[in-house]
């Protein structure tokens, strides 16, 4: 799907950089035609100075995205998740991240919070790279404690499992 909206701004490298933004941040375009993040407008100068582009190329991708309705019914419809990732070193959590061979194969992160529920670990958050949006997608899990050796092992020797890191 991701590949199918870039389609649609293949002529224009910085709309679809402002695209990715949108997606990767969660931003999406009201019915006025203004990026949102919940209710709180986000200004078309600011988006436009992430990339060194002027805002007009904002403006003319939020319209492109009201003119489609494929693009509206997904743009409008977009929402952020806020993740504990950053803040795991301020509150004392640990971040578990695994690189797996095949992102899309189903059952990957039932069987690794399995394991990690099977140690006694309690997880604050899980979150999944999508296989679409990125090449080297990554799940991340979110733990408010130390996490034994023999559980890393445990899961480094799932099949599907390239790397474990923190």
């Amino acid at each position: 799907m991701f590949d199918e909206i870039l389609e649609k701004f293949e002529g224009s490298p910085s709309q679809q950089a402002v695209i990715r933004l949108f997606l990767e941040r969660g931003f999406s375009v009201n019915e006025e035609g203004r990026v949102v993040s919940g209710g709180i407008e986000i200004p078309y100068t600011g988006i436009a100075r992430e990339f060194d582009v002027d805002r007009r190329v904002v403006d003319s991708t939020t319209d492109a995205i009201l003119d489609d309705p494929d693009l509206k019914r997904i743009f409008t419809n977009i929402s952020s998740v806020p993740s504990l990732m950053d803040l795991a070193p301020v509150l004392d959590l640990t971040v578990l991240t695994i690189e797996v061979a095949a992102a899309d194969e189903a059952g990957i992160v039932a069987e690794v919070t399995g394991i990690l529920a099977d140690h006694g670990v309690s997880i604050r958050q899980v979150l999944s790279e999508d296989p679409e949006f990125t090449d080297d997608p990554k799940l991340y899990v979110i733990t408010d404690a130390e996490l034994p050796g023999e559980l890393l092992v445990e899961i480094r020797e799932l099949g599907y499992v390239r790397r474990v890191g923190f």
